[in-house]
């Protein structure tokens, strides 16, 4: 790919997330998403190997279908409503639709299948535009909707995305699968309290992205794929593997890391809320 193709790409992409973020239309706002999808495709591709191409037709289908689910859901609340506002969603039905294909588009469970698969499927750089960048606009658009969004369909998806999330990212040996269980798990959090405190939900993605994009970056500089790459590396480069532990810790929630500030504040909300069990289960 040349340069110039290249910069038209990433210009898509900013351009189409950028477009979703400041609509107030459910059309300008799909049109946004669907420039950014069909303007990374290219980047997932890159590698010419059958696992990239693997990768970017499974993530364009589900992207696709999600893209379908959203204009049906808007089409039908402009029938009852008359206009396509994003803040006139009112209709129970087409929340619940909506809110399904955010979900599918952010990778959140019981949609979360296409995820890991696609980041395994492509370069270290192409998984952190999808963990992080890709992320941003949905979950703008969530934000927007979560006042007529249901709660118990927020938290049903929140707290299966932190199960699957936590259990998926065991038994993995690849660290891009990981980091796809691990964006899936924090994913869990942002929906469970987009429910009741949006704004926290918003502080906590921004948090995660800031935590995730150094992990990739330096993956990337020490070409490590694998948690064996990663056992190696202490050797050649003790401070960079140092960093990555202790920014996966950060990542994981565990004190006295960053991460565990956004965690904390959910929990303590969670709580105020009298919702005690679902505390405890998120723990």
């Amino acid at each position: 790919i040349t340069p110039a193709s290249m910069t038209i790409v990433f210009l898509g992409i900013t351009i189409g997330t950028i477009m979703t973020m400041s609509s107030s239309n459910w059309l300008m706002a799909w049109i946004g998403l669907e420039l950014n999808m069909l303007a990374i495709l290219p980047i997932i591709s890159k590698p010419k190997t059958t696992r990239a191409s693997e990768a970017t037709t499974k993530y364009f289908l589900t992207q696709a279908i999600a893209s379908a689910m959203m204009l049906l859901s808007s089409t039908m609340n402009a029938w009852q409503t008359g206009n396509w506002s994003i803040l006139e969603l009112k209709n129970k039905f087409s929340t619940t639709i909506m809110a399904l294909s955010l979900m599918m588009k952010m990778g959140a469970a019981p949609i979360h299948f296409w995820l890991p698969e696609v980041l395994q499927g492509t370069t270290l750089q192409t998984a952190l535009i999808i963990t992080t960048w890709q992320k941003i606009a949905p979950v703008t658009l969530m934000y927007m909707i979560s006042n007529n969004i249901q709660p118990t369909i927020l938290v049903s998806a929140g707290i299966l995305s932190m199960i699957i999330g936590g259990l998926g990212g065991i038994n993995q040996t690849q660290l891009r699968k990981m980091m796809a269980y691990s964006s899936i798990n924090n994913l869990g959090w942002t929906i469970t309290i987009m429910a009741f405190f949006p704004n926290m939900a918003l502080m906590n993605i921004f948090t995660y992205i800031i935590m995730t994009t150094p992990i990739f970056l330096m993956m990337t500089n020490m070409s490590t794929k694998t948690l064996q790459n990663l056992s190696t590396t202490w050797t050649t480069s003790m401070t960079m593997t140092l960093s990555i532990a202790l920014l996966m810790l950060s990542t994981s929630g565990l004190p006295p890391f960053t991460g565990f500030m956004p965690k904390m504040l959910i929990l303590n909300e969670l709580i105020s809320q009298k919702l005690t069990t679902l505390a405890t289960l998120a723990i």
